[in-house]
């Protein structure tokens, strides 16, 4: 008996080196990471254009001119919070007749786009706040001196009323992630995109 509890040793003995040698093939070091998840939220541009002088009308603001006086008259363009750098256009329209009337200038810090086109641009960097951009000089237009009484009974209706027209357009400034757009074809684009 005393052979066999040795074979049978030995064959417990071979059977645990096996098992212990594969237990530790078996024992690899491993490692791993908590998930990165990459999410693309949009990005946006959003601006507003607001005016608090003068009386409110159905389609816009009524004052009344004095000759020789300045109006308070704040058009202001606000780039909001959060809005990607882009460029800020502001059309601004007359009717023919204003010049005989009124005198005004835009504000600095706007660019008009080419001589005599009306309109006026700026650069706005990205913002985590709204910025406000008024679009005349201290916020005031001027009644020339030179008006009369019969100028102003020329004006016996209201289609003859001189007007003074704003819009407002933003573009991104970035075309590509190195190479910004060009201030004519941002233009062109913002235009064209908001007559869709």
């Amino acid at each position: 008996m005393n052979n066999k509890k040795k074979i049978i040793l030995l064959v417990v003995a071979f059977l645990l080196t096996i098992a212990a040698s594969v237990g530790v093939t078996l024992a690899w070091l491993t490692a791993k990471t908590d998930e990165v998840t990459n999410t693309f939220a949009p990005s946006d541009i959003e601006i507003t254009l607001t005016e608090t002088k003068g009386t409110a009308i159905s389609n816009g603001r009524e004052f009344l001119m004095v000759p020789g006086h300045r109006i308070e008259k704040d058009p202001t363009v606000t780039v909001e919070a959060n809005s990607e750098k882009c460029y800020v256009f502001v059309e601004v329209t007359k009717t023919d007749n204003l010049d005989t009337y009124l005198t005004y200038y835009i504000a600095s810090g706007w660019t008009e786009l080419t001589e005599g086109s009306g309109v006026y641009y700026r650069t706005v960097d990205k913002t985590a706040t709204d910025k406000s951009f008024s679009i005349l000089t201290d916020d005031k237009v001027t009644v020339k001196d030179t008006v009369t009484k019969a100028d102003m009974d020329t004006l016996d209706e209201v289609s003859k009323y001189p007007k003074l027209t704003f819009k407002a357009y933003a573009m991104q400034y970035w075309k590509t992630a190195t190479t910004a757009f060009a201030v004519e074809d941002a233009w062109q684009q913002a235009r064209t995109s908001q007559s869709n």
